[in-house]
């Protein structure tokens, strides 16, 4: 039997594309904006020389070097190796919830690799040391990575490649987020929409306090709401088979202003705390997501014309 693409398949194939075409500047600036100021990479701001090179379109303007550009009667750039190495937290939720499915049919805990995958596409390029923990009621296990993209794609697949048996605990998940020790490190935390609630919300502000945050939330399917596409829905917590009679318009209603409440509530809350939140329903909408989330991040004369790869 031949096989088919799935829709992660062709995300993932646009992550890869995506990652040959950006210049290593636009990725520097892109994850330095969400960083805030990314005080680890191997080049920057610190004390000892790597070299001297020209100064590049959508790279920041305070990073030109005047005197070295005077020399040179062209703006340049004098690159200085960081006092440490850069690091990025991949967290992803892998309890039975995310079995879940989207509208579109892709799993939750499928739409929510995809985004961690671009993560990881961007800080590997900048030559970041990578982290990826994944986390249920029963275990939290943190994986350290270094090399290549095509490394990381084995390692992950090699983690995601197991039954998802056992309920999330998501609150043990940020608890973990909250007490990484190492302060210049970025945490991207990904699980689906329905993991959110109000108490959470203090515990992301502490967070963002001490780490570069962005939040990944999956928005799964409604089960209550009628759809051509499926007759009957299977409740990933437990395996039960919703019942008809309980599929009705107002209940789906009800159930769709409560999510949007909550993700409401806790977008703003990552706003004035200074973080990113990315949602979507499907990975070919993540995908547009992050690409407008790196390109808002860029100055107007970006290397690249980013918005091309949709």
């Amino acid at each position: 039997m031949i096989r088919t693409e799935t829709p992660t398949d062709s995300i993932r194939h646009k992550i890869e594309s995506l990652g040959t075409r950006l210049s290593l500047p636009t990725v520097i600036r892109a994850l330095g904006v969400l960083e805030g100021e990314h005080p680890s990479s191997r080049r920057g701001s610190g004390y000892d020389y790597l070299d001297i090179r020209p100064y590049e379109p959508g790279e920041e303007a305070r990073l030109i070097d005047w005197k070295a550009s005077a020399r040179s009667a062209r703006p340049m750039i004098v690159d200085k190796e960081r006092e440490s190495t850069g690091n990025i937290w991949l967290m992803l939720d892998v309890g039975r919830e995310m079995n879940g499915l989207c509208p579109n049919g892709e799993r939750a805990v499928d739409v929510a690799a995809n985004a961690l995958r671009m993560f990881a596409m961007l800080s590997l390029r900048r030559s970041d040391d990578l982290s990826i923990v994944t986390g249920d009621s029963a275990n939290i296990t943190r994986v350290p990575f270094n090399g290549g993209f095509a490394r990381f794609e084995h390692v992950f697949d090699g983690l995601l490649n197991r039954e998802m048996t056992r309920p999330r605990d998501f609150d043990a998940m940020i608890d973990y987020a909250s007490r990484i020790r190492n302060r210049r490190a970025m945490v991207v935390l990904a699980t689906d929409e329905t993991a959110w609630s109000e108490r959470h919300m203090k515990t992301l502000r502490t967070i963002c306090q001490t780490h570069p945050l962005v939040v990944v939330s999956v928005s799964v399917l409604n089960p209550f709401e009628i759809s051509e596409r499926f007759d009957h829905v299977i409740d990933a917590r437990d395996g039960r088979r919703l019942p008809a009679f309980m599929r009705r318009e107002q209940t789906a209603r009800d159930v769709s202003t409560h999510r949007e409440f909550v993700s409401s509530s806790l977008e703003h809350e990552l706003v004035r705390a200074r973080a990113t939140m990315i949602r979507s329903g499907s990975s070919e909408q993540m995908f547009n997501e992050f690409v407008s989330l790196v390109s808002n991040t860029l100055a107007k004369g970006s290397a690249m014309p980013i918005g091309g790869l949709r």
